[in-house]
Formats: C-alpha cells, sequence, structure tokens
C-alpha cells in the first residue's frame, strides 16, 4: 500500500474540504471512488446563486450520472442544513458542498456529528483560506504543467494542507478513466 492509498478517499464517517482549481476533479474522483459498485449515491449541495451548471458529459468519466443528485439551496445556512440532515439519514454516501462563505467552527462540528452518525463522508469546496477548523483533512488541488501530456487526462498535485490524524503530503496524480482509478505518478515518470 503506498502512502497515497492510505490517504485516498479520505477517511469515512468525517467531512474533509478541498480547494484550488483542480477541487471539483478531486470531488469527483471521491464520488467515483466512493460509488464504485454502483449501489451509492452522491448528493451534491449547492448555493442557488451560482450559476455554473454540473455537466453530466464532463463528470460522466468520473461517475455515473445516475448516481449523483444535485441540491440547489436559496442560501449558505440552507446548503449547511441541507447536508447536514443528509449525511446523518444514512442514506446517502458522499454529500459534497460547494460553499463560498466560510464554515464556522459550531456548522463544522454539526457536519462532522452528523456524518459519524450517518456514516457518511462530507467533502466541503471551498475558496482558499476558507476552511474550517473542525475539518478531518483539507486538500488543495492544483494541475501541474506537463510537457508531454496526453489528452487523456491532466496532470495534478493534490496536496493534504491539514490533517488531524496524519502528516502532511503532496502527490502528483492522474485520473485513470479506463479503470476509473487514480494513478500515482513519480517525479522520474514524469520526465
Amino acid at each position: 500500500m503506498t502512502a497515497f492509498e492510505s490517504h485516498f478517499p479520505p477517511m469515512n464517517t468525517r467531512t474533509h474540504e478541498v480547494c484550488g482549481p483542480s477541487a471539483y476533479a478531486f470531488a469527483f474522483a471521491l464520488a467515483g471512488r466512493v460509488c464504485r459498485t454502483g449501489a451509492d449515491t452522491v448528493l451534491w449541495v449547492r448555493e442557488a446563486w451560482n450559476g455554473t451548471q454540473l455537466n453530466p458529459l464532463g463528470f460522466a468519466p468520473y461517475l455515473d450520472p445516475q448516481q449523483l443528485l444535485i441540491a440547489q439551496a436559496p442560501s449558505h445556512i440552507d446548503a449547511l442544513a441541507s447536508a447536514e440532515e443528509a449525511l446523518r439519514s444514512g442514506r446517502i454516501s458522499l454529500v459534497v458542498m460547494e460553499l463560498s462563505q466560510p464554515i464556522g467552527l459550531t456548522e463544522g462540528r454539526r457536519l462532522q456529528l452528523a456524518a459519524q452518525q450517518g456514516r457518511a463522508m462530507g467533502l466541503c469546496i471551498l475558496p482558499e483560506g476558507m476552511g474550517s477548523n473542525a475539518a478531518q483533512t483539507r486538500w488543495h488541488c492544483a494541475p501541474v504543467f506537463d510537457a508531454k501530456a496526453r489528452a487523456d487526462s491532466t496532470l495534478q498535485k493534490w496536496e493534504i494542507i491539514k490533517n488531524k490524524s496524519g502528516t502532511l503530503r503532496a502527490w502528483n496524480v492522474k485520473w485513470d478513466a479506463q479503470t476509473c482509478r487514480i494513478n500515482v505518478v513519480s517525479e522520474a515518470a514524469q520526465r
């Protein structure tokens, strides 16, 4: 088992955070990993003012679009409340929260308790610098320039920048759409 496999997917029954330009790729890769058996469902909660759309053609290489439910909440507080209820329900494997404001410590702890109670995982997509102290881990994800890149995937750097139960690490990774896996790319392999 490589060090990456001991960190990804992140610990179940906890809420995690991701930021950076490749945060969506991280969220979809995690959703694909969690729903690999085809029996699980992911809930994606967004604030309704956000006019961008999640395109099923874009995330289909990661996850069967039939396994993704999208909820649009009227406000930040409503998005957190919806996510908390979904985490607590025990019916959803992963709840992705796309938020534009910081999460307070009280709200963060409520999400952690709901994830534990419902035996589910939460993932908050946040702008950089808006993380909560209650999050189990926080990841920063960004694309890496790869001069020899093939068209199938973009090389990315995924870095744990907060970890309550371990060390901080970084990996260069690529998504393999055929096997639906994240492959760790060594520095030597990039040359």
